[in-house]
C-alpha cells in the first residue's frame, strides 16, 4: 500500500498542486495595482517642481559663494568660479 501512495502524492503534487500554485501567483500579480495615467502626469509635475527647486537652490548657493568666499556650497552644486579680486598665488604665501 505504501508502495503505491508515495508516487500518488508525488505525482499529485506534481500536476496539481505546482500548476495550483503557479496559477494563484500569476492572477495576484495581474490584480496588482498598476500606475494610471493621473499617477504618471503627477510624477512628471513632481519631477518637473523637484528640477526647478534645484536650479533655484543652485541659483542662491552661487549667489551666498560669490558674497561670501569662505562658504561652502552643498555637495550637488556645481563649482563656483574662481574670484578674479584677489591674486591665489600671493594670498596664501608668509614672508
Amino acid at each position: 500500500m505504501e508502495d503505491v501512495f508515495v508516487p500518488v502524492i508525488a505525482i499529485t503534487s506534481l500536476f496539481i498542486g505546482l500548476p495550483w500554485v503557479i496559477l494563484h501567483y500569476l492572477t495576484k500579480w495581474r490584480q496588482a495595482p498598476k500606475i494610471t495615467e493621473e499617477d504618471e502626469r503627477m510624477l512628471d509635475e513632481m519631477y518637473n517642481l523637484a528640477r526647478r527647486l534645484e536650479e533655484r537652490v543652485n541659483t542662491v548657493e552661487r549667489i551666498v559663494a560669490a558674497d561670501n568666499p569662505d562658504w561652502r556650497p552643498g555637495l550637488n552644486a556645481p563649482a563656483a568660479p574662481p574670484r578674479l579680486d584677489r591674486d591665489p598665488f600671493t594670498s596664501n604665501r608668509s614672508n
